[in-house]
């Protein structure tokens, strides 16, 4: 992935939206064909396929998306170039019994990414926390955070953040760590060279038990572009050196933005695929795959 195209993109793909801030309206879709979780997909195996085509992963933009904790809702960022103007929309698709609807959302709407207890939205630097009357105000993580331009954001059920940064235009944005210690977020460090090596890392995602870590990189052993990686917490508590995911996700395409479903049951990611009008740019699809190969990758202790 060139880092300028991973800024532009993924700045704008992988974070979920705060629902409970914004008032959704039905768009009169029934999707009545859509039964059953997952928008109504059949699950992927162990080879990776698009996610929801022609709904989610559309022709005409490029697309990413996220589930809410609770998996009722999924929310998609769209981006394209259209008549030499860069547009953007964001659409969601609510469950309804077995069946799903797509969802109005009003323009200038704020994304947030949810902690997975689904009682913290995080807003780059600020956060926002459930109260028995709704959502609190805006809260800073810190003056530490506030100087960070951060792209991606994912929570452990312990409140670890990890955040990445928006980098120069040398791709040498790197990852960073923060631990929940009595209710205050510590000020973010950055991980040691087993994950911050290479041209480019962004886009984290660490697992709720915070066994593992996955995130986006550009580094010279790679497929190509830009790869997804993982690196798992060892038993003293240090990380393993960053491990590929391999030829079952990773290709000559730019691959990232990696999350796991809430249910914990499969992967999902972004890959930059041929435009379908034939034009020389890329756009963004949305991938997924059962995530059981994750644990194959974990080294031996």
């Amino acid at each position: 992935m060139k880092s300028g195209s991973a800024v532009r993109l993924f700045a704008v793909t992988a974070a979920l939206l705060s629902t409970s801030m914004i008032h959704m309206i039905f768009a009169g879709d029934a999707l009545s064909e859509l039964k059953g979780p997952y928008l109504g997909q059949t699950p992927p195996g162990t080879t990776a396929k698009t996610f929801a085509p022609g709904i989610v992963s559309t022709q005409a933009w490029g697309d990413a998306g996220s589930f809410t904790p609770d998996m009722n809702r999924f929310y998609v960022s769209r981006w394209r170039s259209h008549e030499g103007n860069w547009e953007t929309e964001i659409v969601a698709y609510e469950r309804v019994g077995e069946g799903w609807h797509k969802v109005a959302l009003p323009k200038g709407t704020r994304r947030a990414f949810h902690a997975p207890d689904g009682k913290t939205l995080h807003y780059g630097a600020k956060y926002k926390i459930r109260t028995a009357d709704g959502w609190s105000e805006m809260k800073s993580l810190g003056p530490a955070f506030e100087k960070i331009q951060i792209m991606g954001l994912a929570a452990s059920a312990n409140g670890t953040l990890v955040l990445d940064e928006r980098g120069t235009s040398k791709g040498d944005g790197i990852l960073r760590y923060s631990r929940l210690v009595d209710g205050k977020y510590e000020d973010p460090k950055p991980f040691g060279k087993e994950i911050n090596t290479g041209k480019w890392n962004a886009h984290p995602y660490i697992a709720p038990d915070e066994s593992y870590i996955m995130w986006d990189g550009e580094r010279e052993s790679g497929f190509g572009s830009n790869d997804l990686y993982i690196s798992f917490r060892r038993k003293d508590g240090s990380w393993s050196e960053a491990i590929n995911l391999g030829d079952k996700v990773n290709t000559e395409a730019e691959e990232g933005g990696p999350h796991i479903t809430p249910d914990g049951k499969y992967l999902i990611f972004n890959r930059m695929v041929p435009r379908a009008d034939g034009g020389d740019e890329r756009q963004s699809d949305l991938f997924w795959i059962d995530a059981g190969f994750l644990e194959a990758l974990r080294p031996k202790e």
